[in-house]
């Protein structure tokens, strides 16, 4: 299946998701696959038989969040310089979604921006963060806070790489697939709530209509001026909770899924999501073993790092909230009482 990128409005942007068995790749040019240590010891010579090229190298960084920072970037780049890449040298991001967002934003920056192609290897890079054109890294001040849009050449999903992909990884992604469904699809939601995705081809047709509701979210709106910021339902919230958590105890996916059920219940306060569907949204994250709690040590701390979300703006807060199952709202009006009182669900402290 083919699902195709045209950008509205970067007309001469246009590239194919592939979402099939990882094809030949040849290049005519110099290639550098970036890869980690355990993506390497699992796929990397799979990978390394599909592709031909004059030169090709391979790039290995080390496997985690907390090294998704500009230190790593620069030892990217400096392997790029010692093999002399050019204009024309291609970068392959052969990872999940650290490796793909470090990878990108590398290139956007290599002599002022090269070519690279995404080929994600989790099922939440593969559903949502090779998917777009979002790069970047994090700083001491929070997640992503430091990158660019800069869109690949082209995407290639094959679902084999999954078949060694841990449970918990697995589960982080399904997070995503889950926003997704609550954002902009409840017959897809329901449909979510019954399916098997042991089963190969019902997590095929997942994967691809994931990818096909987001490629038409980003087709719209690349740069994240209306629509697309849709898609940071629950990141709000999460983006605070791996901060807190200096990036090593949760997973992106988890976070999220804890930051969707803190969503749901200012949505509920607010009167946009009834208990029954937020009920429902909390026990199909809980059904792919996902967290759905997490102990707010400090209410007035966890609010205020919000605005270090770079979604805020003008000393708003920008909320992505779920309206029902399948719509949304986008606020910036929110009271603080109001957020205030929601996490205080998640604290020890009385209401």
């Amino acid at each position: 299946m083919i699902v195709p990128i045209h950008l509205e409005n970067s007309g001469a942007v246009e590239y194919d998701i592939t979402i099939d068995k990882l094809p030949k790749l040849s290049f005519d040019t110099k290639v550098a696959v970036v890869t980690n240590p355990t993506v390497s010891s699992l796929h990397l010579d799979k990978l390394l038989e599909q592709i031909s090229a004059t030169e090709l190298h391979v790039v290995t960084v080390p496997d985690g969040e907390e090294y998704k920072n500009l230190d790593t970037v620069v030892d990217i780049l400096d392997e790029l310089f010692t093999h002399k890449l050019d204009r024309k040298s291609i970068l392959i991001a052969f990872g999940g979604g650290v490796i793909g967002d470090m990878t990108g934003f590398t290139a956007s920056m290599y002599q002022r921006g090269i070519g690279f192609v995404q080929i994600p290897t989790t099922l939440l890079s593969q559903v949502d963060a090779s998917v777009g054109g979002k790069t970047g890294v994090n700083n001491r001040f929070g997640k992503n806070l430091i990158g660019a849009f800069y869109q690949p050449k082209a995407v290639y999903i094959d679902t084999d790489f999954l078949d060694t992909l841990p449970s918990r990884e697995f589960s982080a992604g399904v997070a995503e697939i889950i926003k997704m469904a609550v954002m902009f699809d409840s017959d897809y939601f329901d449909f979510l709530e019954s399916a098997d995705l042991s089963n190969k081809e019902v997590l095929q047709k997942v994967i691809a209509r994931s990818v096909e509701l987001k490629a038409k979210v980003v087709n719209q709106d690349e740069k994240e001026a209306g629509i697309r910021a849709v898609l940071n339902y629950g990141h709000t919230f999460g983006h605070v909770i791996e901060n807190e958590t200096e990036y090593k105890k949760y997973l992106h996916g988890e976070a999220v899924a804890i930051g969707m059920v803190m969503a749901n219940s200012l949505a509920n306060i607010l009167g946009l999501m009834s208990q029954d569907e937020m009920d429902r949204v909390k026990n199909l994250l809980i059904k792919h073993n996902l967290p759905v709690d997490y102990e707010i040590k400090d209410v007035e701390q966890f609010y205020d790092k919000f605005f270090l979300d770079k979604k805020s703006a003008n000393d708003k807060i920008k909320f992505i909230l779920p309206k029902g199952i399948g719509d949304f709202e986008v606020r910036v009006d929110i009271d603080k009482d109001s957020v205030i009182e929601a996490l205080k669900k998640f604290s020890r402290v009385s209401m």
